[in-house]
């Protein structure tokens, strides 16, 4: 099973389109889903199966509002300062730093949690009869 990455395109509160991407590939659509369907009919993998994990991008436990906003901010100052061949204040280079480990370990933090999670609402298992007499 391959993994799928799928992204807002616009800004993260009012996307207008979304990007599916694997290693492999990537296509757009109007919707994380038809985003989907595009990137699965160009691969190919329509009939291989899939599980899919959709992440919302709501502040929560693991990376606050108040966070996200200011990563917002900063990435616009750098963007502006790199498109004008210059460079952050150290001190908003270093915050910016922090923030981007913080989302990346909030990130792992939520993966663990949906991996729990998903764990959780397997049904039990029931153990194999050993018929071959081995």
């Amino acid at each position: 099973m391959k993994a799928v990455a799928i992204l807002p395109e616009a800004d993260e509160a009012h996307p207008t389109a979304f990007r599916a991407v694997t290693a492999d590939g990537k296509a757009s659509g109007r919707t994380p889903g038809e985003a989907l369907d595009a990137l699965t009919s160009q691969s190919g993998a329509e009939k291989a199966g899939a599980a899919v994990i959709v992440q919302l991008f709501h502040p929560d436990n693991y990376f606050t509002a108040e966070q996200s906003e200011r990563l917002s901010t900063l990435m616009a100052r750098w963007r502006t300062a790199r498109d004008a061949g210059s460079a952050l204040p150290p001190a908003e280079q270093a915050e910016l730093e922090r923030l981007v480990e913080e989302e990346l370990h909030g990130s792992a933090e939520r993966a663990a949690q949906t991996s729990r999670e998903l764990e959780a609402a397997q049904p039990p298992r029931e153990p194999r009869s050993n018929q071959g007499g081995l």
